[in-house]
């Protein structure tokens, strides 16, 4: 839960405080402009709104671990990227993206914080708790932090990255979804944006990473 409440916080004032004019730069997700992932973080705290109402009486049949699935990597042929896309666009200026986000996920914030981690939830056709749902949100928070200042000018002040925690704790939920760990040598950053194929990784990781390296990317959803 307070890892949840770390990853997100650190999100939502990444984002406060990413310069207008900046919201038209590419973000690390391929395709997305800036502005095109906060829209889809908008989305994000939304499904955090709705699941935390649904409540679910039935036995977990996931948890933080296997909510997550491996995909195939995202083409940008998906009906619901080419909506935020649009979404975006409509917002206009920058500030209403700004707006509504701070407004929607303020609110998704404080349901977090106030919701029973024991309770089980329903969402996307399976049922976890709250732990596990927001545990499970961590990962997702912390890599769309660093897509959001993957490409921001960083001379005269750098974007403030994920906390570590929240990085070291992204890393260990994304080894647990592959079954194996990244080398030691990694950084928890490193660890992310190779193991995702966000950074291609150089020849020194990819010798270091071994026969785990034809694995990669691991596209999670």
């Amino acid at each position: 839960m307070n890892l949840f409440s770390r990853s997100w916080t650190a999100l939502r004032t990444a984002v406060a405080e990413t310069p207008d004019e900046d919201f038209d730069r590419p973000s690390g997700c391929t395709g997305w402009l800036v502005r095109d992932l906060v829209c889809h973080l908008i989305i994000g705290a939304q499904d955090v709104l709705i699941t935390l109402v649904t409540p679910a009486e039935s036995e977990p049949t996931v948890d933080a671990v296997t909510y997550w699935g491996l995909v195939e990597p995202p083409t940008g042929e998906d009906p619901l990227d080419a909506l935020i896309l649009r979404l975006a666009a409509a917002y206009g200026e920058p500030r209403w993206l700004k707006f509504h986000f701070d407004d929607v996920g303020s609110a998704a914030g404080r349901a977090a914080g106030l919701a029973d981690p024991a309770v089980r939830v329903s969402t996307r056709d399976e049922v976890l708790t709250v732990g596990d749902f927001l545990s499970a949100y961590v990962l997702e928070w912390t890599l769309h932090h660093l897509d959001l200042i993957a490409h921001l000018p960083s001379a005269a002040e750098p974007p403030t990255e994920p906390p570590a925690e929240t990085l070291a704790a992204a890393r260990t939920l994304l080894e647990r979804i592959a079954g194996t760990s990244f080398p030691a040598s990694f950084s928890d950053k490193d660890a992310l944006l190779i193991g995702t194929g966000r950074r291609t990784p150089t020849d020194a990781e990819s010798a270091a990473l071994g026969a785990f390296a034809a694995r990669l990317p691991l596209s999670v959803g």
